[in-house]
Parts: C-alpha cells; structure tokens; sequence
C-alpha cells in the first residue's frame, strides 16, 4: 500500500503498518517486526504479533553467530605477510599511515590499504638516445642505469609515475652530458667519464623529484655514430689509426737513433776530457822535468850537458835502422846495420827464445859500445879544447 493512499476518512495518507491514525511507529516496535522477519528467512515463525516466543530466540541466536562469524572474518582478512626485502606503505582512508615493517602484519580490512614495494631488488632500465655533441657531430649512445627503492613513502605517494620520471631524468642528464663533450671523446675514452657524471646528475634529479629512487650504476654500454655515416666514420678512424702508427713508427726510429748520437757525443767528450787530463799532464811533468833540468844544470853544467847529448843522440839512434860511426883520427867508418840485426832477431824469435834471447844480447852489448865509443870521443874532444885555450 502507498504511503499516500487514501484511507479511513478524511485525506490522511493510510499508514502501511496498519496504524491508523496513530503517530510515528515506535522504535522498538519496528526492530521486533525486523527480527520477526529475519527470523522468518531462517526458519522461525513469521506469525503475527501472536506468534510464538520460542522462534524470535532462535533467530536472535543465529543473528548473533552470524555477525559473530562475520566479525571474525572480517579480523582475519586483516593478516598480511611483508617479506624481508619489502617494505609496506599502510594507508588509511587513503591517507599516509605508517611503513610496514617485515613480519607478520595486521590492518583493518576495507578502512587501511598496503603497497607491498620490494626495497632490496636492483631493478634496470636501457634507452637509446641520438644526440649532438660539443662540436655539433651526432653520436648514438645506449646507456642502462641500475637503481633502488631507497625511500618507499616517497616512491608511493609522491610521484604519479616513478619510473618514468627517472626514464625522462635519464635521458635528460645524457644529453647534458655529452652535448658538453667532443664526439672522439665520446666514441672512445671518455665513456666511463660520461657514465659517472650521468650518474651524479641523475641522483640529483631523482633527488630533487623526490621519487625515493638510489642510483647504483650507470653504464654506457655502447657509442657510435649513426649509421648513415658509419662508412665515412670508419674511413676516419683508419685514418687516424695510420697516423697513430707513423707518429710510432718515427717515435721508436727516434728512440733508436738520438740515444746512439747521444751516446757518441758523450764519448767525444770523455775523449776531448781524457786528450785534455793528457796534455795538461804532460806539459805539467815536462815543467817540473825541465825546472829538475835547471836545478841539476846549475849544479853542474858540463856534466848535464853531456847527459843531455847521450840521451838526444840515444833518442835519435833508437829510431833508424842504420848507423854510421866515423872515429877520429882513423880512415874507416864503422857501418850499424841495425836492421839486419833487427830481422835476425825476429828470425831467430820464430825459431826458438834462446837465439832471441842471445841476439838481442848483441844487440844490446853493440849498442853499449857505441854508445861508450862516441863518450870518450866527445871526452878527448873536450880535452882537446881545453888544450887549446
């Protein structure tokens, strides 16, 4: 029956209870008929307000055990494990709570949500990006950046999409890296200084996001020119390999030859040091020699001078290989032939030490005599002009 269907007398709207003209239905009224109903659907009776008490009992019962049962379903949907490389963002009615912690965990169902995030895995990403360099060359870099979760509230709640503004960062952070290098240090030893100040500028781009991300590692895994040019470039590299290998080539031939100069220019020089220490030495023993000379020649005169005679005419005779003695007074000129003498000593040498031994016995004993021959000469000479005067 409608609420505003006429009934009774007058234009009263006909309470759907049954009521009458009565009031507002009592509350207690209305849960009895509720549980009456209830306990209906559960195999009470459903009389009318006559019904027996015994059915409205059983079903408060079996009311009880099933929001009893509920209440307990409720709690254990609440139990949740955190693994121990996870940590668990807790929300309530979708606002920040707590962090979980690992263990065994519980939060009320349908009020607090969690977001397990695994804080321990290294997670990667790679991209391939085409840029200019410093001196306005394109060069194709593949790089992959490692990283983890190093604060979860910041990785949940504060950025929409973490992952992709690292992408974004990373890509950002290459371009300023290597758009401020040279395309030859980019393709050959500068790749790992490419990777560390990528590395250091993404960490403070993260950072300043507040995505809650720790950069571990970036490397760069590969640089080359696009390969539209790669044939051209190739013919560069050839080319300054060539040239390395020339710059080598003179290099060692340089090595191998300015150590020898340089070597024979010491020698030179220890040669002009030593011809030096020589001369300065001898002319330093000829000084003393010729002053010893003086000092003997003041003492005695006459004497030094013959002494000095002997040894000039000793001197002059041991270099030729024929004398010729005239002896005063007398018509025959005693021949030397030293040579002669000297070759049946080197003869004589080849046959046997003993025929050496004698000839230059000889040799020596004519020598002395002739050299005793021309003293007495030069005495009876000396004598002779003291005669004189």
């Amino acid at each position: 029956m409608a609420w505003n269907e006429p009934g009774g007398g007058g234009n009263k709207p006909k309470d759907p209870w049954g009521g009458g003209d009565q009031g507002p239905p009592d509350l207690d009224e209305a849960l009895k008929k509720l549980q009456q109903r209830l306990g209906g659907l559960f195999g009470g009776s459903g009389g009318g307000r006559g019904g027996s008490g015994g059915g409205g009992k059983i079903s408060g019962t079996v009311l009880g055990l099933v929001l009893a049962g509920a209440v307990v379903v409720w709690g254990l949907m609440g139990f949740y494990q955190v693994d121990e490389q996870e940590r668990g963002v807790v929300l309530r009615f979708g606002e920040f709570n707590r962090v979980a912690m690992p263990g065994l965990q519980w939060n009320a169902p349908l009020i607090d949500e969690v977001i397990k995030v695994n804080t321990t895995k290294v997670r990667a990403k790679n991209f391939r990006e085409i840029m200019l360099t410093q001196d306005e060359n394109i060069v194709e870099v593949q790089a992959s950046v490692q990283y983890v979760i190093d604060d979860v509230e910041s990785f949940v709640l504060d950025v929409r999409s973490p992952e992709s503004s690292l992408e974004q960062a990373a890509q950002s952070a290459l371009r300023h890296v290597v758009g401020g290098m040279t395309m030859d240090l980019v393709l050959t030893e500068g790749r790992a200084r490419v990777a560390s100040e990528m590395q250091e500028r993404l960490q403070a781009y993260t950072s300043a996001y507040g995505t809650g991300i720790r950069i571990s590692t970036v490397n760069v895994d590969e640089s080359r020119p696009p390969t539209q040019v790669q044939g051209a470039f190739d013919d560069v590299i050839k080319a300054r390999e060539d040239e390395e290998r020339v710059k080598s080539e003179a290099q060692g031939y340089a090595n191998s030859v300015v150590p020898e100069a340089r070597g024979r220019a010491q020698r030179q020089i220890e040669e002009a040091s030593a011809y030096r220490e020589q001369v300065v030495a001898s002319a330093t023993g000829e000084a003393s020699r010729f002053n010893q000379l003086l000092t003997a020649y003041n003492m005695a005169p006459d004497v030094t001078r013959e002494r000095l005679y002997i040894d000039a005419v000793q001197n002059v005779m041991s270099k030729t290989n024929k004398v010729m003695v005239d002896v005063e007074g007398g018509n025959n000129i005693m021949y030397l032939p030293l040579d002669k003498l000297a070759e049946r000593s080197a003869s004589s040498g080849s046959q046997g030490g003993r025929s050496m031994q004698s000839d230059a016995a000889r040799l020596r004993e004519l020598t002395d005599a002739v050299t005793e021959q021309l003293r007495r000469d030069a005495a009876m000479e000396q004598n002779r002009r003291g005669g004189v005067r």
